[in-house]
């Protein structure tokens, strides 16, 4: 008796957990329903995959779509839409959007937004504040929450919790895993002079490295004494790496490919303020610092922080300029160019982008090419040789720091819950995007 499928991805070089190699997939109602040889199967639809390689769905885990109150830079229509044309499947939106995403009905307003206006899946960040402390394990529980967000450091918004006291009050309330901006506000108040006029390479010297070496100490310590699970997003030192390494058993962490592959002070002489972003692309002794860190796997998950600004707005004199750069497009090209390259294998991409979000913030039937999991994969050419254009670029801001870059290795397919959403450069289909599930946070039965 033949099997028959909604969908098969037909003559890929998977990679999940047997390993890679060459074979199909089957898809029935959204979700994998048989991994293996099904040359005797038929489908509604079939993919011929061969040459390409069928990677679990890409998920970005730190985007800021800015809906609502800027949409001028970017909204989750053009965000999602970005996001599918560079084989990124998922993404958790970042609450510091105006106003801020600081309560549970705030949540539930972002995910109407998005349902079926955006092309990807979804989960949106709950901000915390000195005065929502209360509200965080609602805003937790909260339909589409990914978990809570903490600004230690004032970066693009108006979240932030510097105080110790304050991060301990909030550690002591929550319930899931926290992600953590850290730099140290009192250090960046008292370094502010030496952000000059004019001179944007002198970013990361007022945002210096002690400046996050000292607030992820801090964070380490009330993490610890509270006997909660934190997540430190963009590690931009190397020295920060051994301190993580040694908090394992309560600490994640994320870089970015913007501090994977820029280095100052080449970047702020060739991009100036559009290299600018919180916390700094630094020089390359960090960067190296930091792909020790992937490599040791201290690092473990990568995300964008795509945070788009217009033209206009970057082009204002430092420090008048604002922090942030695109990335959730790029994300998945720049990367697989480190894999020819030989700095990172294509399992540990699939880790940083699939596997470790799954693990980390608990995710619901995604992150794996595995039967009963979500049918979402990132089919990706290898092989493909092309340079990364600003008019590739779907966001709002249509600039992109990696203009120029010549890459090799790009996404030619993202499919969502069985759906072909983006090929070959073109997206195929009205916007279906979904919230998120987290195990943490499903209703109870």
């Amino acid at each position: 008796m033949s099997m028959t499928f909604d969908l098969i991805v037909k003559g890929g070089t998977v990679v999940n957990q047997d390993g890679i190699g060459v074979t199909d997939v089957g898809v029935n109602g959204g979700r994998i329903a048989a991994i293996g040889d099904l040359s005797k199967a038929s489908a509604g639809e079939v993919i011929d995959a061969k040459g390409l390689h069928v990677l679990p769905g890409v998920i970005d885990s730190q985007v800021h779509l800015r809906e609502p109150g800027n949409e001028h830079k970017e909204d989750l229509e053009t965000g999602g839409r970005a996001a599918v044309l560079g084989g990124v499947t998922a993404v958790f939106e970042m609450p510091n959007t105006s106003p801020a995403t600081t309560t549970p009905d705030a949540i539930l307003d972002k995910v109407r937004r998005a349902e079926n206006r955006m092309q990807c899946d979804f989960a949106f960040y709950g901000g915390a504040t000195v005065e929502n402390t209360d509200l965080l394990p609602e805003i937790e529980r909260t339909r589409g929450c990914c978990g809570i967000k903490v600004f230690m450091g004032s970066s693009t918004g108006t979240l932030l919790v510097a105080t110790d006291k304050d991060v301990a009050r909030l550690l002591k309330v929550i319930n899931r895993r926290a992600a953590f901006h850290s730099e140290d506000e009192d250090r960046l108040i008292a370094r502010k002079g030496e952000a000059l006029a004019g001179k944007p390479e002198t970013h990361p010297v007022w945002r210096d490295a002690q400046s996050a070496v000292q607030c992820t100490t801090r964070l380490l310590k009330l993490a610890r004494e509270a006997g909660k699970r934190i997540h430190v997003l963009h590690i931009t030192t190397a020295d920060e790496i051994p301190l993580l390494a040694a908090a394992k058993d309560i600490a994640t962490a994320e870089t970015t490919p913007q501090h994977l592959t820029l280095a100052a002070p080449d970047c702020y002489e060739r991009l100036g303020t559009y290299a600018q972003m919180n916390p700094p692309i630094r020089d390359a002794q960090h960067r190296a610092g930091i792909w020790a860190g992937v490599a040791s796997g201290v690092i473990d998950v990568l995300g964008s922080d795509h945070a788009p600004h217009t033209r206009e707005e970057k082009d204002k004199p430092y420090p008048n300029s604002p922090s942030g750069m695109p990335g959730v497009q790029t994300l998945v090209p720049v990367m697989l160019d480190h894999v020819n390259a030989g700095r990172l294998s294509l399992q540990r991409f699939v880790d940083l982008t699939s596997a470790s979000p799954l693990r980390i913030f608990g995710i619901a039937n995604k992150g794996r090419i595995a039967v009963g999991y979500d049918a979402d994969f990132t089919i990706v050419d290898m092989k493909a040789k092309r340079t990364i254009r600003n008019d590739w670029i779907a966001t709002k801001s249509a600039w992109t720091p990696f203009d120029g870059m010549d890459v090799t290795g790009w996404p030619v397919g993202t499919i969502i819950r069985g759906r072909r959403v983006m090929w070959e450069d073109e997206i195929t289909g009205a916007a279906q995007g979904q919230a998120m599930r987290f195990i943490e946070a499903m209703p109870k039965v």
